[in-house]
């Protein structure tokens, strides 16, 4: 088995999502194992209230986890899933819809440095600012594909899929 990857939901939404499914469903096909943590307890106490009892939980599914391991989130997910690269080793990210900072949550994203890395962010998101995820990137030297869709990403999910199975396939050579 080439290795695994933790799929992190936004917030309000469920292991079910979308994107987190579909993303999934590659992995899967690639011989991956894959993981979906249900963060929805830890959303019902806001933004910056989910935030540190959804890194608790990645932090532990990480734990012993094959590898190697990647970690891949959307929005919150991607948030949470930086923040649990600090405190638990894996081998990537796969950042989508990210946030760079949570309304009375942490005053900034951070990620472990030197990770294979991957940001995808829509020119038009309405809630995470584009230019504040570039500049992450830009920061961590992460590649950045913008694509000219919202916050949700949904008109671009071939792509996301066409993109993580390269990332992924990068990972396991």
């Amino acid at each position: 088995m080439p290795g695994h990857v933790i799929l992190s939901h936004g917030s309000n939404s469920s292991p079910e999502a979308t994107k987190v499914s579909a993303l999934a469903r590659v992995a899967e096909s690639l011989g991956w194992s894959t993981f979906r943590p249900d963060y929805r307890e830890a959303d019902a106490l806001g933004y910056a209230g989910a935030v540190p009892p959804r890194i608790g939980r990645l932090v532990a599914a990480m734990q012993g986890a094959p590898r190697p391991l990647v970690l891949a989130g959307s929005s919150m997910g991607a948030f949470v899933s930086g923040l649990a690269s600090l405190e638990a080793p894996c081998d990537g990210l796969f950042l989508m819809a990210l946030p760079v900072g949570m309304p009375g949550g942490p005053a900034s994203f951070a990620a472990a440095r030197g990770l294979p890395g991957m940001l995808v962010h829509g020119w038009r998101d309405e809630l995470c600012p584009v230019d504040a995820a570039l500049a992450f990137a830009r920061g961590y030297g992460m590649p950045a594909l913008l694509l000219d869709d919202d916050h949700r990403l949904a008109a671009s999910l071939p792509v996301l899929e066409r993109e993580f199975a390269a990332f992924l396939q990068a990972r396991a050579a």
